[in-house]
């Protein structure tokens, strides 16, 4: 094995996984040793299966690990990139690409509870440390709104808006149509920055309390309004408290 390997090698020849020594093959890697023993490069090579004529699947993946030109960290980059982009690489067909997308998505669902019902909100970051992971590497805007009982436990937590639309822009009613439908006491709004940083802007401050004064019409209780950054979060009601007292 080793002759083949050297004549390849001197030949400039692409070698394959089979002929790699079995503790550089990621299967019996991880088989033997588990998954944390394999880097990022080799559990990729695990998804896309096979390279091409001329790199192994470890050598493609590690070019798809190149594609990350941003400050995201890890391979945090994946949930965002796009089949296209994953295509440009020689070797990552549309099924392999595909295949990619599909892990990175079960990841996304993988880092959310399997249910939010009965998940008590006693502060802002029993909320937040729930939608952080969700919401912090997204690159367009989503609302959300959490709907809760009187002992403040989730009822639901529904999408108002996704990509493209300004928080501002939404309707006071769009927001408030599920909880009066469903009679709920409380609620909790939530968006996240793309841009990471949490500050809420004087827009998000301004509609926020016109919202409060609305649903205090109404008898519901708008509990916070949670703006969602990169590893950050900002409750707009602390926010609006602290700027009173100061």
């Amino acid at each position: 094995m080793g002759a083949i390997r050297t004549r390849k090698e001197r030949l400039n020849l692409p070698i394959k996984i089979k002929e790699l020594p079995e503790l550089e093959r990621p299967y019996e890697k991880l088989e033997w040793y588990g998954e944390r023993a394999l880097s990022n490069a080799e559990l990729l090579a695990i998804v896309i299966k096979t390279g091409n004529k001329q790199e192994t699947s470890v050598q493609l993946a590690q070019k798809i690990l190149n594609l990350n030109d941003t400050k995201e960290e890890g391979i945090n980059f994946l949930r965002n990139i796009t089949i296209e982009e994953l295509m440009k690489i020689k070797g990552i067909g549309k099924v392999k690409a595909i295949q990619l997308k599909a892990v990175g998505e079960l990841a996304n669902r993988m880092a959310m509870p399997t249910s939010y019902k009965k998940i008590t909100i006693k502060e802002p970051f029993d909320l937040a440390k729930i939608m952080m992971e969700e919401l912090r590497f997204q690159k367009k805007e989503i609302v959300k709104i959490v709907i809760l009982n009187n002992k403040n436990e989730i009822i639901k937590i529904k999408d108002l808006a996704m990509g493209g639309t300004n928080f501002a822009n939404i309707e006071i009613k769009n927001i408030l149509e599920e909880p009066i439908k469903i009679g709920a006491p409380k609620i909790i709004l939530v968006h996240n920055h793309p841009t990471g940083d949490a500050t809420p802007s004087q827009k998000d401050i301004i509609y926020t309390n016109q919202l409060y004064e609305i649903t205090n019409l109404l008898g519901i209780q708008l509990m916070d309004h949670l703006v969602i950054g990169n590893k950050a979060y900002t409750s707009i009601f602390s926010k609006i408290l602290q700027e009173t007292k100061d």
